[in-house]
């Protein structure tokens, strides 16, 4: 009888024992079928996402083209015609042409350069970068450009600033920033550049702010996006592509890096941005 006993619980924690495990074992499965589920759901999102911003993208730069494209087309229209055309007004037609090819130019550039950033930027090369230089560089490029405003450019940088980044993605954080302050902020103005937490050991934190107009607040969480139109304020003038900032964004993330603005006290806007040393 004892035996009988014995077996008897023993087969029954026996089945308990393998129901637990089967309920365990269909709880897993279950949990898998459901993370497989979120994750493509979660997969088919992003795809989505993708899909509408490379649409909004492939739209705006459809708009951006137009511009120039028909400008050309207008003014070869003129010099092709039988109308006769003087050799002031043909100079200035094919000036404007120039003009409008830089444009398209820059604009197929700058696509390009964001898109490798987005997708594929193992493709951008690390050395050892001094950061000052590239900031300096950025600065001689576009002292006549800065002349021409009555804008004043101080790069305050301390010297030694090297890290393991791609030269010409730094110089392009600083060559659009400073091009955008110049071109916008107003004549007149200051644009400075300098360290504001130069103790850091992971990052340095770099303030670059200009002493013009600045933006309405409603526009700042939108200044890095593509080909942003702002109608108040800094008002965007012709000529630029819209993706300046955006360049700059994704230029200060491959270092590491954040970047935020604001709209600074005194006026005019100041950009925070780190990078990794």
């Amino acid at each position: 009888m004892t035996i009988t006993l014995i077996l008897l619980v023993a087969a029954l924690m026996t089945v308990v024992w393998m129901a637990l495990r089967l309920k365990m074992q269909v709880r897993s499965e279950q949990l898998l079928r459901e993370e497989a589920e979120t994750s493509k759901h979660q997969f088919i999102a992003e795809q989505e996402r993708n899909r509408l911003l490379k649409q909004e993208m492939t739209s705006n730069i459809a708009h951006e083209l137009k511009t120039p494209v028909s400008s050309i087309r207008g003014y070869l229209e003129i010099l092709l015609a039988d109308k006769p055309v003087s050799d002031e007004q043909r100079k200035y037609f094919m000036e404007r042409c120039y003009s409008q090819t830089l444009r398209l130019s820059d604009l197929i550039n700058d696509v390009s350069l964001i898109n490798k950033l987005e997708e594929s930027n193992d493709l951008f090369t690390r050395e050892p970068v001094d950061i000052r230089e590239q900031a300096e560089e950025a600065v001689r490029e576009l002292t006549l450009n800065a002349e021409q405003h009555h804008t004043t450019i101080e790069n305050l940088l301390p010297e030694k600033m090297v890290v393991n980044g791609n030269g010409m993605l730094l110089y392009s954080i600083f060559r659009n920033l400073i091009e955008n302050a110049i071109e916008y902020a107003g004549d007149s103005c200051r644009v400075v550049i300098q360290c504001y937490k130069p103790d850091d050991d992971s990052h340095y934190f770099i303030q670059l702010y200009d002493t013009g107009k600045g933006v309405d607040n409603e526009y700042l969480p939108k200044l890095f996006d593509r080909f942003l139109r702002i109608d108040k304020g800094r008002s965007r003038k012709s000529g630029g592509t819209g993706l300046g900032l955006s360049i700059v964004k994704h230029a200060v993330l491959f270092h590491e890096g954040d970047i935020y603005v604001k709209n600074r006290d005194g006026g005019g806007l100041e950009f925070f941005f780190s990078i990794k040393r």
